[in-house]
């Protein structure tokens, strides 16, 4: 479900305040102010990209880092049960 090339989009993300979010069965890239519009209401926000960025110490991963930490979150989503 969640893919390195959503991590890498939610890094690269030029959205005012950019998290991952699943909605509807599928992980998006989307605003934080989306949140709060209907079309996102319920989802469940996985990360932002500051919480990546802070774990990160703020520098660009690797394509096995991209890997990581979305092997990492999908395994957390699975576990919800989202």
């Amino acid at each position: 479900m969640i893919t390195p090339e959503q991590i890498k989009d939610l890094l690269e993300s030029d959205a005012d305040e950019p998290v991952l979010v699943v909605v509807a069965g599928a992980a998006e890239v989307v605003p934080a102010s989306a949140l709060e519009t209907d079309d996102y209401r319920g989802a469940l926000e996985i990360a932002s990209r500051k919480d990546l960025l802070t774990e990160l110490d703020g520098e660009v991963p690797s394509r096995h880092e991209l890997e990581e930490i979305a092997a990492r979150l999908d395994a957390s989503v699975t576990r919800l049960g989202a």
